[in-house]
């Protein structure tokens, strides 16, 4: 009788959940490690929504315009199959949260309630008041927990994985954790792993609204074994986040889609409190910019206006980096109602009240759109993915899947808001099923792996840390980690300049050999922070890196990643549609090796090589990216 196949899943976020339902409804053993409970994993934090197409507005939508926003919203830099199919399978996904217990707000009807969400025309985003993210975690951990009392699911909460465990022909078998009370290092045997980890915002310190568990350690750890990461320099800033001396928090684009305004005194003189300021003295730069979209235009673009306002026209509220988002004019039992969340963080953290004074914003890291690639297969019939087929989310590595925020799969160079509940989801519940079958074309046992092939990497692990314990260095970890953020928010941010990210290159460098001679001053063998907090540190460092090179390697403005001296070129006086105007354009994209390319670095130990592979782009023509105005 053979040995019930078993998968390790990595990560307790809505993808992590959702691939472990769907192989363990497939009869297999289910693993799930998780540096906390996993219902404090990061999908909590995400607020406004989930995008699905019901039209309960009556506005006409439809699952096409959701796919054609996707796609263009990411300026064409995302493989079209997946993302066709996440869009149509989004109601269904929906339906199923339902069937879960997920109570989503409803009219007065008893209709699912649809907000508007930036780069969107339609209201298609479906919400659970301003805690969406929250309520769907529970209600998938529900379901996970049915299976634990069948014994079908076995979670290790406070585990970091460290590492994967490959065979002879590098197919990952498992994975070396460490257990974060007791700093116990061990091996776990499984016939394939699921990496859903989340991002990793905190590269770029605490400008950051991710959680301090967001390093995107467990990627690079992967990478570093030979997973190769994809498009990371398309790195999401939010528009709308609350400044704080510990870190930044979101404020949801649920705000601006339910009537909140960005504003700036046109005066830069100007002290008088905000609701002291005249109406005709306020610049409303989104709607006098992009009037079609007004406040709720994409992330991307509306960063890069806060960036105009404040740095190249001095606006910035009280001459410092922060600009006003408004709530005040509308209803304030309507507001409370719906963004209640929001509102009691503003308040908690920043101690006024955004009913009735508006909220200090600037834009800071919160989303990768990069992550570790992930294959695909197309299904012929119908243009999206091939159901259950093996190749989907797998990474370059056999054996090794990854879906969620760690993944690189559905949001080419920007993810339109309340998409990523939704790419989280539906990426979880396709990787569980690639698995799944996967598992149905192995003919080897997993037992026929040698046991040295786990003890050696297991003894690896333990030098690493003992090297670490025993360093007689005299770094700062904590510091180390500020001048990071310090070099990927100013040198790798929302601007970008060639001269300015090899500059970061060279820091980077320099940063992580510092790294390497920290002092930990942690006695006891047990629960040692410290030394858990440096080695997702170097990670960190190593990520900043990839994300660096792969800046520097693009040199055009696409989406997320924006360098004004590679705009592309646009002749004096010429116009879209007149010949001379079309025939320079194509010539600088056959010029360009980037253009609609997905960038792919891999591990060495000169740094990341950069190289870039072609984009299927079967579903919808590429045309220029949308133009807002």
């Amino acid at each position: 009788m053979k040995r019930p196949r078993k998968v390790i899943v990595v990560g307790g976020g809505l993808g992590g959940l959702w691939s472990a339902l769907r192989v363990a409804e497939a009869g297999f053993q289910v693993e799930i490690f998780s540096l906390f409970e996993v219902k404090r994993s990061h999908s909590v934090c995400a607020q406004g929504g989930i995008n699905a197409c019901f039209d309960t507005k009556g506005e006409r939508d439809s699952v096409w315009q959701h796919i054609v926003d996707t796609l263009k919203g990411g300026a064409y830099l995302a493989n079209q199959p997946p993302v066709k199919s996440m869009c149509e399978q989004a109601p269904g996904i929906i339906r199923t949260f339902e069937r879960m217990g997920v109570t989503f707000s409803r009219t007065a009807e008893g209709l699912l309630d649809l907000r508007l969400f930036g780069g969107v025309k339609n209201r298609r985003t479906v919400f659970a008041g301003a805690s969406t993210g929250q309520q769907l975690l529970y209600g998938v951990d529900q379901e996970i927990r049915r299976l634990e009392s069948l014994g079908r699911v076995q979670k290790y909460e406070w585990w970091e994985f460290l590492s994967l465990v490959k065979d002879r022909q590098g197919t990952c078998k498992g994975i070396v954790a460490m257990n974060l009370r007791t700093m116990d290092v061990k091996h776990f045997r499984a016939d394939a792993v699921i990496l859903a980890t989340g991002g990793m915002g905190q590269v770029f310190g605490h400008r950051s609204t991710n959680s301090t568990n967001s390093t995107g350690a467990a990627a690079c750890r992967a990478y570093r074994q030979g997973a190769w990461l994809a498009n990371t320099e398309f790195f999401q800033f939010h528009p709308t986040a609350m400044l704080g001396d510990d870190k930044t928090r979101l404020m949801s684009e649920a705000a601006r889609g339910e009537g909140g305004r960005i504003w700036v005194p046109k005066n830069p003189q100007e002290n008088r409190r905000a609701g002291d300021v005249p109406e005709q003295e306020r610049f409303y730069f989104l709607e006098e910019w992009y009037p079609s979209y007004g406040n709720t235009v994409p992330r991307d673009v509306a960063c890069r206006a806060i960036w105009k306002v404040v740095h190249e026209m001095g606006l910035g509220v009280s001459g410092e980096n922060k600009v006003y988002l408004d709530l005040t004019h509308l209803n304030p039992g309507f507001i409370e109602h719906r963004l209640h969340a929001i509102l009691d963080i503003y308040r908690k953290f920043h101690g006024a009240d955004p009913v009735h004074e508006p909220m200090e914003i600037y834009p800071s890291a919160h989303y990768a759109m990069g992550g570790l690639w992930v294959d695909f297969e197309k299904d012929q019939s119908d243009g999206g993915l091939k159901p259950g087929s093996p190749r989907n989310h797998a990474t370059n590595i056999p054996g090794l899947y990854a879906c969620g925020e760690c993944d690189y799969g559905y949001h080419g160079a920007n993810r339109l808001g309340a998409n990523s509940l939704l790419s989280a989801s539906f990426s979880g519940r396709v990787a569980g099923e690639a698995v799944a079958n996967y598992l149905k074309g192995l003919e080897d046992e997993l037992l026929s792996v040698p046991e040295r092939f786990y003890l050696d990497e297991v003894k690896r692990q333990q030098s690493i840390n003992l090297n670490l314990t025993s360093s007689d260095g005299s770094e700062n970890p904590y510091t180390l980690h500020r001048e990071l953020g310090e070099i990927m928010s100013g040198q790798v941010g929302v601007v970008r300049d060639n001269a300015v990210l090899n500059t970061a290159i060279d820091s980077l460098q320099e940063l992580e050999q510092r790294s390497h001679s920290v002092k930990l001053d942690a006695s006891n063998e047990w629960s040692d922070q410290g030394l858990i907090y440096v080695r997702q540190l170097q990670e960190m460092i190593r990520l900043g890196a990839v994300i660096a090179g792969s800046a520097l390697a693009r040199d055009e403005c696409r989406g997320a990643h924006f360098k004004p001296a590679f705009e592309l070129p646009t002749p004096k006086d010429a116009y879209p549609g007149d010949p001379a105007y079309e025939a320079y354009r194509e010539s600088w994209k056959k010029q360009n090796q980037t253009w609609l390319k997905t960038t792919v670095a891999e591990h060495s130990a000169d740094g990341p090589r950069i190289s870039f592979r072609e984009i299927d782009l079967s579903v919808l023509p590429p045309e220029e990216p949308r133009d807002y105005r």
